[in-house]
């Protein structure tokens, strides 16, 4: 049951974020995928993210197919993301590799809407249009971001740190 605490409080945490009072797109799904990918066993890079969506729709609700699966699409490759960090733990790393994930859900999530919606001609002027809309979702989506990877990340190092000072401090009084 130990082994499973980290996804439950992750899968909690990003469903109760999209129903608490929040600027919008400033939620943790994307940096609970990134730290999964990082920190976790590698599947719940990909699960938790989804999951927390997926049951969080139930109650919310579910929207244009198309974009929806661009959003579920999104939160994968930063799940894929988290994974390739996963070798190289650095602050910059973890902080590119942020930033890298906000920008390609921000590029995909909007050129679904465009391609899909109607909101937008579907011409190369109205995709711009749907990126420049998007402007004000993508600073929260990235603040967002990078605030929960930095909280979830700094939060794991230091309780893995204080493990480790502990440990050793046992190892020194034997």
């Amino acid at each position: 049951m130990k082994k499973y605490l980290p996804a439950f409080i992750l899968i909690t945490l990003g469903i109760a974020a999209r129903f608490l009072p929040h600027p919008a797109n400033f939620a943790p799904i994307g940096a609970i995928a990134i730290f999964s990918g990082i920190y976790l066993p590698k599947r719940w890079a990909i699960v938790l993210p989804l999951a927390a969506m997926l049951f969080s729709d139930l109650f919310i609700g579910f929207y244009a197919w198309p974009i929806m699966l661009s959003v579920y699409a999104g939160f994968i490759i930063m799940g894929l993301i988290g994974l390739a960090v996963r070798k190289n733990k650095k602050l910059s790393t973890v902080l590119g590799g942020t930033v890298l994930g906000s920008v390609i859900f921000y590029l995909i999530t909007n050129a679904a809407v465009w391609v899909f919606g109607s909101l937008y001609p579907h011409t190369a002027a109205g995709l711009l249009q749907s990126y420049y809309m998007a402007i004000p979702f993508f600073r929260n989506s990235l603040l967002g971001d990078l605030f929960y990877t930095g909280a979830l990340a700094g939060a794991y190092e230091a309780s893995l740190a204080l493990l480790y000072r502990e440990k050793k401090a046992v190892i020194t009084a034997i």
